[in-house]
């Protein structure tokens, strides 16, 4: 029976609730300071977090709303500017300290990280999106906790695509037997299920509660704590409210071992 080695993050909804008032925001204040009549609402941005990553998300807008354009512009070009200054907007915020961990996150990395598992990021965010989350909430030095940070454009395939995680994976030099990982949604799950690693999902927002988490081995709507307990949505745990690297472990060997999850 392999033996878990290591945890596997997801960042935007995982690790920290950043989507509706960090990332749009940050895309709102990018449009008007770009001179664009743009507003991405919270529907609007729900719609669009169907697909992974600032830039195709972007494009995917432009393509759909068919919005007017400066002219004579070059749509890539374009898109990467405006990407970049939102991504600028985005770290300002997030180095203010204003948008915290989930619950139970820090308690669960550090919980890990003490019996020597390693740690990895696996997202579609920027590497800069990144850097600034985690020593905004971690403190300076934490990067160093992640052996691997698989983010960005680091593969062409975005998630639902498993690349990210194969890419992880071999980074750590590990296979997905080995490995649980962590996400907050359904194109994150099919990501990390492609890849064939077992998954907990953690959702509380609207814009995930309702998707198929059908393969998931745990989901939860958050990680825990003993005063913020979490509510079970699917899976086997029988745990006190908070997701230890015990009960990780549990999840793990009885995965590994072929049980069936409901």
């Amino acid at each position: 029976m392999p033996r878990l080695q290591a945890l596997l993050f997801d960042v935007d909804g995982t690790l920290a609730d950043t989507e509706r008032d960090g990332h749009r925001v940050a895309f709102n204040r990018a449009f008007a300071e770009r001179g664009l009549d743009w507003h991405w609402s919270v529907e609007t941005y729900g719609r669009l977090l169907a697909v992974t990553g600032g830039k195709e998300r972007i494009g995917q807008f432009i393509a759909t709303w068919h919005p007017v354009l400066p002219e004579g512009l070059d749509l890539d070009t374009f898109i990467a500017d405006l990407h970049r200054h939102k991504t600028h907007l985005y770290t300002q915020a997030l180095a203010q300290g204003g948008i915290p961990l989930r619950p139970g996150v820090l308690r669960l990395l550090r919980e890990a990280r003490l019996a020597g598992l390693k740690l990895a990021i696996v997202t579609t965010t920027t590497p800069e999106n990144v850097t600034t989350l985690i020593e905004a909430t971690l403190g300076q030095g934490a990067l160093d906790w992640f052996e691997v940070i698989a983010a960005g454009d680091q593969v062409a395939a975005k998630k639902p695509a498993p690349d990210i995680y194969r890419y992880a994976l071999g980074e750590l030099g590990l296979s997905p037997a080995a490995c649980v990982a962590f996400e907050d949604s359904e194109v994150g799950l099919q990501a990390a299920r492609g890849a064939g690693i077992e998954t907990v999902v953690i959702t509380i927002n609207d814009y995930t509660q309702d998707q198929d988490f059908t393969n998931a081995a745990l989901v939860l709507d958050s990680l825990g704590e003993p005063a913020v307990p979490y509510r079970r949505i699917a899976g086997l745990i029988e745990v006190p409210g908070w997701l230890d690297l015990a009960s990780v472990r549990w999840l793990h060997r009885a995965a590994t071992q072929g049980s069936k999850w409901s």
